[in-house]
């Protein structure tokens, strides 16, 4: 059951949770249901904070009515949802379980990620244990089977305050961080399913859609490393690189003409969007106080919403020669003379477009594809970048807007992307979008007091990428590697492919690849490309061998290397199927961490690939590999189906064969995940035959 708070958001996320309530009824429609519904437990949510204003009324409530129900309380220590202020009084978890159990709650768990708290075991009541996260499953389902009313005290700082607090050195900062090596990973998703952090980001490469972790978002949380995937490692120590303007020489650039801005005579207004957590409210700040210093009068409004929790921010900035010439602050339909887009997905959504207008409005917009929620849960979700694009563009016309990829930019000039709202606020300004004075931006900046040096840096860069946007980004290395390539011919492709395959396995296994391709290239060139690609991820199995041929290959230490700097260590994060036990509730083998001393084990074990398939492979045994065999040998079956029956199949019929040599692309992920998938594939792959056969 839902309740009030940031929590409440999960009821639309399809998490299987139903209803919200006013403070203090959290959980209260079970009271009068709970004996003719025919289930005999549920669970309710509910934060600190709507604890500490009523929510205890309903716990309440709840132990008078004896019904079966257990409050999941979230202690994150802050009103997180609406800007991360603290809670009116003074509230402890010792003191909500004592409080508790005084109610008459009677199973109490404290449930923490394993960093240090300031109370321990004794300063709770007597009998309540303080359980690691990683058991939340095992305990929900013991306390599922409790009579009465119980209660988990989940203690974990909100993330999103956890990076607000960090960027002002106001909280913890591991010397810890996520790195994911991309040829490992097999796209599948599951560290996004096991984390639901967006911080996991989607990343195309000639091997198909893999995953990245953006190191400006992750908030440490280390929750992705759960899923069963060797591809996820961990650096301790040393730091980000420094981006290519923290340490290359700029005199390549000359000093900037100052724009023609706006006139203010007339109020001149400035929608800036975004999400929450980058800064979209500090622009607008920023903004307004520049305006200040310059004499001007200016108001502020900023539209947060659910901002706090990654949700869509508006800043509406209005500013004038005086202020008695403003008199509303919220920018009406049509009349935003400037837009600053630090979103797309927000910047072409239904609110933003309203306040648009052909003729007058002026756009940049950071194009950068940032995922949502959504590509949490579904490992296919696409960035609808063109699409959004020229809804833009139908809006204000082509020649009205500039998109620009600031997170990159920034990214690879100052080494973190945390700075791309300042640099797409200079590239705004250089454009003569924002009307006040350079001067008073950079006092603007200065009086924030927040990076202060780095932020003017960006502002300074997006002025230049503004003026020379070719010039920049050759300088920060963007122009070769970062557009898009076309895709090699067919030819090319698999000449690739058997180079793979050799220094996977052997030239005869490589061999085996070539031929059936051929084969159907021969009978069939539409279809050769499908199998080219499918028969390949397939033949390339990531087993134990080939996980360790990858991890020690040099260039994943050079792509380690090219982000990191300083006195590091790579730490590996593994399931070794002989030294693991798996998991009682999930059957998930459990993961061990293992230092930089694997890699020589690592190049060991690369150089035994030949023992692979025969007697003394000892890793072959396993159901995951078993099944594995078996899917290459249905997928060559699959392609003579179609090769034997391809003169007879009517154009209509064609896309079904397509679709029947295309599903190895389906089959993701390691060990269980993997086996939970073949399932939903094998039924398909059934059905594809049966209407070809």
């Amino acid at each position: 059951l839902g309740g009030v708070g940031c929590h409440l958001m999960a009821v639309a996320m399809g998490r299987n949770t139903l209803t919200i309530s006013q403070m203090g009824g959290e959980g209260a429609a079970w009271l009068g249901i709970a004996g003719h519904s025919g289930t005999q437990h549920v669970f309710a949510n509910m934060g600190d904070g709507t604890y500490f204003h009523s929510g205890l009324l309903a716990i309440r409530a709840a132990v008078a009515a004896k019904i079966n129900i257990t409050y999941k309380l979230l202690y994150n220590d802050a009103v997180a949802m609406t800007g991360g202020q603290p809670l009116d009084g003074t509230l402890t978890v010792p003191q909500i379980a004592r409080q508790l159990a005084a109610e008459g709650v009677s199973e109490i768990v404290v449930v923490t990620d394993g960093t240090e708290r300031s109370y321990r075991t004794p300063d709770l009541p007597h009998g309540i244990p303080i359980r690691h996260r990683d058991e939340l499953d095992a305990i929900q389902r013991q306390l599922r089977d409790h009579t009465g009313v119980s209660a988990l005290i989940y203690d974990q700082t909100c993330a999103a305050e956890k990076r607000r607090r960090r960027k002002r050195g106001k909280f913890p900062d591991p010397a810890r961080r996520v790195f994911i090596n991309e040829r490992v990973c097999e796209g599948c998703g599951d560290c996004g399913v096991q984390s639901n952090c967006l911080a996991v980001l989607p990343v195309e490469t000639e091997y198909g859609r893999k995953r990245a972790i953006d190191q400006s978002a992750c908030n440490k949380d280390f929750s992705c490393l759960n899923g069963l995937c060797p591809a996820l490692i961990t650096i301790a120590g040393g730091q980000l690189r420094r981006g290519k303007a923290l340490a290359g020489d700029e005199a390549q650039f000359a000093d900037l003409p100052e724009p023609a801005l706006p006139a203010t005579a007339q109020p001149y207004d400035i929608l800036i969007t975004g999400v929450g957590g980058s800064g979209i409210v500090t622009i607008g700040a920023l903004i307004g106080m520049a305006a200040h210093v310059d004499g001007k009068g200016v108001s502020v409004l900023d539209m947060t919403g659910l901002a706090q929790k990654g949700g869509a921010v508006f800043s509406h900035v209005r500013i004038a020669d005086r202020p008695e010439q403003i008199h509303a602050v919220r920018i009406a339909t049509g009349e935003a003379d400037a837009l600053i887009g630090g979103d797309l997905i927000v910047s072409a959504g239904s609110e933003a477009l309203l306040k648009l207008a052909s003729g007058r409005s002026q756009m940049v917009v950071n194009c950068a594809a940032t995922p949502t929620a959504d590509f949490t849960q579904d490992p296919d979700w696409r960035f609808p970048l063109a699409r959004m694009q020229d809804c833009l563009r139908q809006v204000v016309g082509n020649d009205a807007i500039v998109f620009l990829d600031a997170t990159e930019l920034a990214r690879r000039l100052l080494g973190d992307a945390i700075f791309a709202n300042a640099l797409l606020l200079g590239h705004a300004w250089q454009r003569g979008l924002v009307p006040v004075s350079l001067t008073a931006l950079e006092q603007a900046i200065e009086l924030n007091g927040t990076a202060v040096a780095m932020n003017l840096k960006a502002f300074l860069w997006g002025r230049r990428a503004a003026h020379d946007l070719a010039t920049v980004e050759r300088y920060a290395g963007m122009t070769a590697d970062t557009a898009l390539q076309p895709e090699p011919a067919l030819e090319q492709f698999i000449a690739s492919r058997v180079a793979e395959l050799t220094a996977y396995q052997d030239a005869a296994y490589a061999e085996r690849y070539r031929t059936l391709v051929e084969r159907v290239r021969v009978a069939s060139p539409d279809l050769a490309e499908v199998v080219a690609h499918n028969y390949f991820k397939l033949l390339a199995i990531k087993d134990e061998y080939e996980v360790a041929r990858l991890h020690s290959d040099p260039a994943f230490l050079e792509a380690i290397n090219a982000v990191f700097e300083g006195d590091y260590q790579i730490n590996f994060h593994l399931a070794p199927p002989l030294l693991s036990d798996p998991d009682p509730i999930t059957g998930q083998l459990r993961k061990r961490a293992f230092g930089p001393w694997l890699l020589d084990g690592f190049r060991w074990l690369a150089k035994r690939r030949t023992l692979r398939g025969s007697r003394w492979d000892i890793f072959g045994r396993s159901e995951e590999r078993i099944a594995e065999r078996q899917l290459i040998a249905d997928y060559e079956a699959d392609v003579d189906l179609v090769l034997a029956n391809l003169d007879n199949l009517a154009k209509d019929r064609l896309p079904v064969a397509r679709q029947l040599l295309d599903w190895p692309a389906q089959v993701r992920g390691y060990g269980i995940v993997k086996i939970k998938g073949i399932a939903p594939v094998q039924a398909l792959r059934h059905s594809l035959r049966a209407t070809l056969s």
